[in-house]
């Protein structure tokens, strides 16, 4: 008879994969960003968003890395990045309450006066502004969540695109 593991522990080590949100506070110090990105590229996954900046201590910096990953080798990862010398603390917050923004620059495509007023529009119903002008484009500054920044792009598509450039996300754990 063949040796048959549980079907629980066949489920555990199969995994989930999905987007997780790491928060990782680290010393400000040359090299940990390549450190850290090394780290999760060894293991096969690759850093979808990614976003770094000082803190309000002096030092410190803190990252939040978005990766596509199964539960349990995102796992290892939080683990093996604990250890690292000039890690402080890492949270996965992908299943804490958490607030989380994204800010996009959007290049749109405004030949006409009625694309001028449409875009306006929708520029007003998402809360973004208009941050600069030329005679056939406007550029869109807009923060909100993934989901808001991806409704807005696909109504301003059908306008045409010209260049965009989009954080990773930025995160704090809520405070309860």
């Amino acid at each position: 008879m063949e040796n048959q593991e549980p079907v629980r522990l066949r489920e555990i080590k199969k995994g989930k994969v999905r987007k997780h949100l790491l928060s990782v506070l680290v010393k400000n110090e040359l090299g940990v960003l390549a450190r850290i990105s090394t780290l999760i590229a060894g293991k096969g996954y690759n850093i979808e968003g990614l976003s770094v900046s000082e803190t309000h201590e002096e030092g410190l910096s803190i990252m939040t890395i978005e990766v596509v990953g199964d539960d349990i080798v995102i796992e290892q990862v939080v683990k093996q990045l604990r250890k690292l010398i000039d890690t402080v603390k890492v949270v996965d917050l992908t299943d804490i309450p958490h607030v989380e923004r994204e800010l996009a620059l959007i290049k749109v495509n405004v030949s006409n006066r009625e694309d001028k007023e449409e875009v306006m529009r929708l520029v007003e119903i998402f809360r973004a502004k208009i941050v600069d002008v030329s005679p056939t484009t406007y550029t869109v500054e807009i923060t909100g969540d993934e989901e808001k920044l991806n409704a807005f792009l696909k109504l301003v598509k059908p306008f045409g695109i010209k260049g965009m450039a989009r954080t990773g996300k930025v995160a704090l754990k809520r405070e309860l």
